[in-house]
């Protein structure tokens, strides 16, 4: 055993200070890992210690709650792992319900997320990403029926503006739902925006920060320098794509690699480590 656990915002939830995200558990979207590669990930990450692990309904179309299901109950961990997953990506083309943040929606996602985990709730349920539509009431009433009905033990969000997670906040304040405990942001060396708002946000009020890509998409990895930049594996096939979570080939990122890559060697370190080691000591950072 050698992680450390924390509670998750103001909740009575204990979380590794690691935990195991696993979008890329499947090869559905053309890369990402096989079964037998996603299972040793797995075992390793509960060897050490490790509790929490974060999936979404629609990575690797299904298949990344569907193996991390089967991957828990056949180690018997139900009780001891905190599984969080996430709605809000359309899962059926031609149905705009299924997809969004709307009521409708979110009882259907949650459902099918059940089936695929194999289990009766799931520890941590997310709204992916705002969807600029539906108003934040109807999302907060929905995730507290849940909660209220057994489904969901606690709730979070990802990707939202930091308005509506405050407007979220207050609402669930004002009218006794659940309360947002977790909220799940891009963070790392080189992303750097939630220090503005969300942190001060989360750390005032109840809400634990899980951070994804603290690697920068692997651009922290060490596997990366400026001369390979036309060549430089998956980072370099969303060189032409407008999501900001793959823009990283920039004057000032490769500045960080290098500093990175300084510091590293100075501890004695990994380049992974230190950058790892920096995002989960940072203020308001849960896991």
């Amino acid at each position: 055993m050698t992680m450390s656990y924390y509670t998750l915002g103001n909740s009575g939830l204990r979380v590794s200070r690691l935990a195991l995200g696993t979008m890329t558990f499947g090869t559905e979207w053309g890369w990402g890992a096989d079964r037998e590669t996603a299972r040793s990930m797995f075992d390793a990450y509960v060897e050490a210690g490790g509790n929490f692990f974060d999936t979404a309904d629609l990575y690797t179309n299904g298949t990344s709650e569907t193996w991390l299901g089967e991957f828990v109950a056949q180690r018997g961990l139900r009780d001891k792992a905190v599984i969080a997953t996430k709605f809000t990506m359309n899962t059926e083309l031609g149905n705009p319900n299924s997809g969004g943040n709307g009521r409708k929606n979110i009882m259907r996602a949650v459902e099918a997320s059940l089936r695929r985990l194999g289990t009766d709730y799931i520890d941590l349920y997310l709204l992916h990403v705002w969807d600029r539509l539906t108003p934040a009431e109807e999302v907060m009433r929905t995730l507290d029926d849940l909660v209220r009905a057994g489904k969901v033990r606690h709730i979070g969000l990802s990707d939202v503006p930091a308005w509506y997670a405050g407007r979220a906040q207050a609402i669930a304040e004002l009218r006794g739902y659940e309360p947002v405990s977790a909220l799940q942001l891009e963070y790392s060396l080189v992303e750097r925006s939630i220090e503005h708002e969300f942190v001060p946000f989360g750390t005032r009020h109840g809400a634990g920060i899980m951070v994804w890509s603290p690697l920068a998409s692997g651009l922290l990895s060490g596997k990366y320098r400026p001369a390979q930049a036309g060549n430089a594996g998956r980072l370099d096939g969303f060189r032409n794509t407008t999501h900001p979570g793959f823009q990283k080939f920039t004057e000032r990122n490769w500045e960080i690699v290098a500093e990175l890559e300084k510091v590293a060697a100075e501890l004695g370190r990994s380049m992974p480590q230190v950058a790892l080691n920096w995002v989960a000591t940072q203020p308001g950072i849960a896991s």
